[in-house]
């Protein structure tokens, strides 16, 4: 539909007047394509001997940034595991406890249950505390360099400590 109307626009036709069917002399055409402008500013950095934006991987890495790569990742693993797990519970037979019988029936031992309480507990107490970090930021406190790590350090520290209650329980 886009592409069709930008023809017609650069033809200079008259879409809000179909009855009349003619050309508008006062519809201005659409200007350079997305194309030409690309092409338009490769060519400038070409001429004017620009380097291209730097990669990820020459940055020294920080806190912050990891915090908020870990963020990002949490949330879309969280986002994934709950829309498996609904869709596991609508499509596979049997109800909630045959399939807790059948965990159980695994005799995996503690250790590993372990492990997968606290990989599950990490991102959800991560991402609910960066979260809160993140409205906190959202109403103009804590953008101070140091602000930034020290809350940083908070939400790790209380992550583990919350993921390490939950394994207990």
């Amino acid at each position: 539909m886009a592409l069709l109307l930008r023809t017609f626009a650069r033809r200079g036709v008259c879409l809000s007047k179909p009855h009349y069917n003619a050309l508008c002399r006062h519809v201005a055409p659409m200007g350079s394509t997305a194309k030409e402008e690309m092409d338009k500013f490769w060519s400038k950095n070409t001429r004017l001997n620009r380097p291209v934006s730097p990669h990820v991987t020459i940055y020294k890495w920080s806190v912050p940034m990891m915090m908020s790569i870990t963020h990002r990742g949490t949330g879309i693993a969280l986002s994934g595991a709950i829309s498996a797990f609904a869709v596991a519970a609508l499509v596979l037979p049997g109800n909630y406890s045959y399939y807790l019988d059948l965990i159980h029936s695994l005799s995996v031992g503690p250790y590993l249950i372990g492990l997968a309480k606290f990989g599950i507990a990490f991102p959800l107490s991560y991402h609910t505390y960066n979260g809160i970090r993140h409205l906190c930021w959202d109403i103009g406190k804590g953008f101070k360099i140091p602000d930034v790590y020290r809350t940083g350090y908070i939400v790790l520290g209380l992550s583990i400590i919350t993921s390490l209650a939950l394994v207990v329980m």
